[in-house]
């Protein structure tokens, strides 16, 4: 096979028409050869090239012989010294880094290892001794890829976030048991996009897919011996793959053509797609891990690595961190990043760990480099940016403290509204601080409510059922003797552990369920939904379900009566959701009267009708308060223009057991409320009730009115009712807030 100088970017295999460009980065390597396979069953390469060039650490050749389909992957010569960092091991072939294809996964065997692997531990210095057996028939290979593919009038449909309601969910887990979906696309990125899967997602009002992990990762060891698999993803073996066990025909051409389909699909749809990405770390572990890819090309480049070189830093608890002080892996980073948005078509990304991503030295930095280079990249910051703002290192948790641009999971909401429901006192103020968009963390450097990312329930952790159906987690099926997962829950099970046929507990966990989602959906900030959620799955306890790839966390579609009706609850309240202005503004309330009215942009009143008193908010037995967001006040305009007025809400959250009658504040014009949501009388829907008078407020009861205009209201008053009601809208406005 004929072999060219060829050059040393872009990276990877890039295939041009004629033949086939390989780069790959090294500063400390000494040889870099390529190794080619016929077929993912060659159990060794057929031929075996030395990359003829090097250019700034960058060796590269050029095959005009070559063609897409090829598989390939590399054997990198260096020094095999792991008290200085270096892990090079030319008996194991590595996956190229900027692999946009996989062409064979792997299959685990000792031979993947750099070190000799045997009775002597990693820890005792074994990982000192380099194992010489090739790994030829079991590591990863990538294919070279030819991208051509018709896109078509593919456009995103760059959602505002204002207007934004994400959808987190797993691409497998999502329709592997839906009878619906065909029996052949079920469980892959077709059946996503699947006619009866959009279906759901529109039923829903979903304007954002935030999928887990989709680029190829690989499951550990340790799990695929106990009959389990890394079913989140979060163990990345290449940052440009799309999973190859997610398409319907898992070939690595096809899986590539397969995600973008899927991308078209929903975009056609008006429904963005954001990827769930894992920057952090990588599956080659610890010390004792594989050596899969960057391992073997340059350890002490890619990864952090201790003052004893031989281990790593840990930012992430998997074993390592990317080093992101490094040049070539913060391009590594941007260039996956460009190459999802640029040809993959991917409308944002939700940064695991971005504590990790953030640090500099130790300390997380909010002005680092990583910040400051998509901040500045044209392509990169016009997509939406989610950072789970965390990591497990000391001062890893940053909710509130990322850059403008940025949102993150709001993990003090999530807490925050958990608490409060189950009953823990002291809660009003904080409660109505998250409702209201969370000011206190992101009313600085220009962020607005969306910065906030508001959820109760993700992957991580317990289901919305679970959340009320259980006090502690139950994750024996995971093998670690339930020492997995975290302790810390803030959930109730409503008085039984687990599931209970006592009608009593069902109804109000039910009613417990309504109250948590529709605190989500009328927030201010973007709801984000947990799959199922709407479906009423349960994982049967299990808050870390990482490895169960089966019914633990496939969804269930066939649905009882119960089940039912809370679907359609969940439908209306994102119905009402999109159809009120006053839950999407774009800016925080200011809390005071604006534009020459008397009224507040919001107000916080207490049972008795009147406003909130210091007293009332400082006492710790307040769990009942409610909320007016005055819609025909929002100081704002949508996107031609048009003012953006609409109703006036009243949110009531009552979190006590105890009813609480709550006299209803006098509404502007024509002083009538329209009931939208009862969470005790989910069914009961269009009532109308007059200012001044009293609401009956059941316990752990979460109310939402509006106000009516005089035809909404016609329904629950006679006819001499409504004329009175129509001068008086039309009437100035000068009588008291509250009566």
């Amino acid at each position: 096979m004929r072999v060219w100088p060829g050059k040393p970017y872009p990276l990877g295999a890039t295939w041009d028409g004629t033949g086939v460009n390989f780069a790959i980065y090294s500063e400390h390597a000494e040889k870099v050869e390529l190794c080619l396979f016929d077929a993912f069953s060659d159990i060794q390469e057929r031929r075996r090239i030395v990359l003829p060039e090097r250019t700034d650490m960058v060796w590269h050749g050029y095959l005009p012989d070559a063609e897409p389909g090829q598989l390939y992957g590399y054997r990198v010569h260096g020094p095999y010294d792991p008290g200085a960092g270096h892990r090079f091991n030319p008996a194991k072939i590595v996956l190229d880094p900027y692999a946009k294809a996989i062409g064979r996964d792997l299959w685990w065997d000792d031979s993947l290892y750099g070190y000799v692997r045997g009775k002597s531990a990693a820890a005792n210095g074994a990982d000192e001794v380099p194992d010489d057996r090739d790994n030829a028939a079991f590591c990863p290979l990538a294919a070279v890829l030819d991208p051509a593919f018709t896109w078509g009038e593919d456009r995103p449909p760059r959602t505002p976030w204002h207007k934004t309601l994400i959808y987190e969910v797993h691409v497998r887990g999502f329709s592997i048991r839906n009878p619906a979906v065909p029996e052949h696309l079920r469980g892959t990125y077709a059946g996503l996009s699947s006619e009866a899967s959009i279906a759901h997602l529109k039923s829903l009002g979903v304007t954002a897919v935030e999928l887990l992990p989709v680029h190829h990762h690989v499951s550990e060891r340790r799990l695929i011996e106990m009959g389990l698999k890394n079913y989140w993803g979060y163990n990345t073996l290449a940052y440009f793959a799309p999973h190859l066990a997610y398409a319907s025909r898992p070939s690595p051409r096809k899986s590539v053509l397969e995600f973008k389909r899927m991308v078209r699909t929903l975009h056609a749809e008006d429904i963005e797609v954001i990827l769930d990405v894992v920057y952090n770390h990588t599956s080659e572990g610890n010390h004792e891990g594989p050596t899969l890819s960057l391992r073997g090309i340059d350890n002490a480049n890619y990864y952090r690595l201790s003052e004893d070189k031989r281990l790593y830093t840990d930012f992430t608890g998997c074993g390592n961190s990317l080093n992101m002080r490094q040049p070539r892996v913060l391009q590594m980073i941007m260039d996956s990043l460009r190459y999802w948005v640029l040809e993959m078509h991917i409308d944002g990304f939700r940064f695991d760990l971005a504590s990790t991503l953030a640090r500099e030295l130790h300390d997380v930095d909010r002005l680092g480099a990583f910040f400051d280079i998509i901040h500045q990249d044209p392509v990169l910051s016009q997509v939406k940016l989610i950072a789970e703002p965390w990591d497990v290192g000391p001062g890893g948790y940053q909710v509130g403290n990322f850059p403008v641009l940025w949102s993150e999971w709001n993990g003090q909401y999530r807490d925050s509204v958990r608490r409060f429901w189950k009953g823990d006192g002291g809660l009003a103020s904080e409660i109505a601080t998250r409702l209201t968009g969370s000011s206190d963390l992101y009313d600085r450097d220009g962020r607005r409510p969306h910065a906030s990312i508001n959820y109760v329930t993700a992957h991580d952790g317990f289901t919305l059922d679970d959340l009320v159906t259980y006090n502690d987690k139950h994750n024996q099926a995971n093998g670690e003797e339930n020492r997995d997962g975290t302790n810390e829950n803030y959930s109730w099970n409503c008085g039984v552990e687990g599931p209970t046929d006592d009608q009593h507990i069902q109804e109000l966990r039910d009613r417990q369920k309504r109250n948590l989602l529709a605190t989500v959906l009328f927030s201010q900030g973007v709801p984000m939904l947990l799959s199922g959620d709407e479906l009423s799955h349960t994982q049967g306890g299990n808050n870390n379900s990482y490895c169960q790839d089966n019914d633990i966390t496939w969804l269930k579609w066939d649905l009882n009566e119960r089940e039912e009706k809370f679907l359609e609850f969940v439908k209306r309240c994102a119905r009402i959701w999109h159809e009120q202005p006053v839950l999407q503004r774009r800016d925080f309330f200011i809390g005071r009267p604006i534009r020459g009215s008397a009224v507040k942009d919001v107000a916080f009143f207490e049972p008795s009708g009147r406003e909130m008193s210091d007293a009332a908010w400082n006492n710790p037995g307040t769990k009942c308060l409610g909320i007016r967001l005055a819609g025909d006040l929002i100081d704002d305009v949508d996107e031609r223009g048009q003012p953006r007025g609409g109703d006036t809400l009243l949110l009531l959250m009552n979190a006590d057991w105890r009813e609480q009658p709550f006299r209803l504040p006098v509404a502007r014009a024509h002083n009538v409320w329209e009931r939208l949501i009862d969470t005790a009388h989910p069914e009961e829907l269009h009532g109308t009730h007059e200012g001044g008078t009293m609401y009956a407020l059941y316990g752990r009861t979460f109310a939402v009115l509006r106000t009516a205009t005089p035809e909404q209201a016609a329904s629950g008053f006679t006819e001499a009712q409504v004329e009175t009601l129509r001068q008086e809208a039309s009437a100035p406005e000068d009588r008291p807030l509250v009566r």
